[in-house]
């Protein structure tokens, strides 16, 4: 017999509604297609399961023997599913700075799915998604092969200047003027490297690194200058670091990312919720 979970659930839907009409409104579905589950149901048994007229419709014989046995079978495979649904957990990989109300709406999520949401700080390209360590990331930069993504937002970005020097007296830098100064690169998780700028006017590496707490250090110790979005301006600070306004400078991009193929079961899930909190801030 070709009998299917979903020929059952709409079944146990007309026999409860009494009607095909409601029982279409009831679980989402076009009446035609409700029509041809219930026949394909009543062929593969080779019995008729409903007594239609133009005014009622009513289950036969077997249809209440039927109704009688799928009922606690559907309740007692519901119930195996909700259990399985909670107790899991989804590793979110960030290199630095988590975007502003993250943390609130991975509450909210695990709330509504039953998943619990990890915050997990890897310095590595592609925030643990290369290492196995995370299920979804978070990425300042366009996600590359084989991730999908969405833009939560785009940020402008601030000029980091050792406090020491005399350009850290400036009230505001332009992106055009860094191409003279030794540029910090963070070559693992960084947003700013030197082909940013033309050919021809493009600044020297004065120092690489490989996490933001070693480019703010040095920064600090005057190996040069750097850029980093805003947010990261406000979360992290250095007394021998100067931040400041850039101007002209190219926006940041932050995605939220996940492997295009073998996924968290909840990773796009997620990042769809974290994306429609987005545009509800934006358009706030």
């Amino acid at each position: 017999m070709n009998v299917e979970l979903r020929h059952l659930r709409c079944f146990l839907a007309v026999a409860e509604e009494g009607g095909f009409t409601a029982a279409a409104h009831r679980l989402h579905l076009a009446q035609p297609t409700l029509t041809r589950n219930i026949r394909a149901l009543e062929e593969s048994l080779g019995v008729r399961l409903f007594e239609r007229t133009t005014r009622r419709t009513e289950l036969t014989g077997k249809g209440e023997a039927l109704r009688d046995a799928v009922v606690p079978l559907l309740r007692q495979l519901d119930s195996a599913l909700t259990d399985l649904r909670g107790g899991d957990t989804l590793r979110v990989g960030f290199s630095w700075g988590l975007p502003e109300g993250l943390s609130r709406l991975a509450a909210r999520f695990t709330e509504t799915t039953g998943t619990g949401v990890e915050f997990i700080r890897c310095d590595t390209p592609r925030a643990g998604l290369d290492t196995g360590r995370a299920d979804v990331a978070l990425l300042r930069s366009t996600p590359p092969k084989g991730l999908r993504g969405v833009l939560l937002y785009e940020e402008s970005r601030s000029a980091a200047v050792p406090a020491g020097w005399k350009l850290a007296e400036r009230s505001e830098l332009d992106w055009a003027e860094l191409a003279g100064l030794p540029l910090i690169v963070n070559t693992v998780s960084g947003t700013t490297f030197p082909d940013m700028w033309p050919a021809g006017s493009r600044p020297v590496v004065g120092s690489e690194c490989r996490n933001f707490d070693e480019w703010l250090e040095q920064v600090a110790v005057g190996l040069g200058v750097g850029t980093a979005p805003v947010s990261a301006a406000r979360r992290y600070t250095h007394p021998s670091v100067r931040i400041m306004p850039l101007t002209g400078a190219p926006t940041v991009p932050a995605y939220l990312t996940y492997p295009s193929h073998g996924a968290h079961p909840q990773a796009a899930r997620f990042a769809d919720h974290a994306w429609r909190a987005a545009e509800e801030l934006q358009r706030a």
